[in-house]
C-alpha cells in the first residue's frame, strides 16, 4: 500500500530504473512487512536544473544519481522507518551502485480512509482489504 514517488536526474536506462525500483521495493516489503504484490511506484525524471538537492549542512556530497524517494504510507513505528531507510541505502548501493549519500528519503503519513485503489471505493473503510 505504500506509494513511492522517484525524483531523479533524466538520463536513466529503463534497466537502471528497473533495478532501482526493485531494490526498493524489497527494502519496502522487509521493513514495512508489506505483500511482495503491494507494490505502487512513480517515477519522475527531471532535467540537472529541475533538482536541486543540498546536504543540509551534514556534508554530503551530491552526485547526478541523487534520489529522491517520497513515501505517501498508513503509520509506521520509528523503527520501521529507521529500517527502511538503512535498507534502501544498503540495496541501492549494493544493487544499483548508488552512493548512501545520494538518497533522500520523505515519508508522509495518511489513514484508511485517504486511500481509493478503484472503483471509487475506500477499500480500507469497507472492509476489502
Amino acid at each position: 500500500m505504500p506509494l513511492l514517488r522517484f525524483d531523479v536526474r533524466e538520463g536513466r536506462s529503463p534497466e537502471e530504473l528497473k533495478k532501482l525500483l526493485d531494490a526498493a521495493h524489497e527494502a519496502m516489503v522487509e521493513a514495512f512487512d508489506v505483500p511482495a504484490s503491494d507494490r505502487y511506484q512513480i517515477v519522475h525524471q527531471h532535467p540537472a536544473h529541475e533538482l536541486i538537492i543540498e546536504d543540509t549542512g551534514l556534508g554530503y556530497p551530491r552526485t547526478r544519481d541523487i534520489v529522491i524517494i517520497s513515501v505517501v504510507s498508513k503509520t509506521r513505528t520509528p523503527e520501521q522507518k529507521k529500517r527502511l531507510y538503512a535498507l534502501l541505502a544498503q540495496r541501492l548501493e549494493q544493487d544499483c551502485g548508488i552512493a548512501p549519500t545520494d538518497l533522500m528519503v520523505s515519508i508522509v503519513e495518511n489513514g484508511e480512509a485517504d486511500w481509493s485503489f478503484g472503483l471509487g471505493k475506500a477499500q480500507f473503510l469497507e472492509g476489502l482489504l
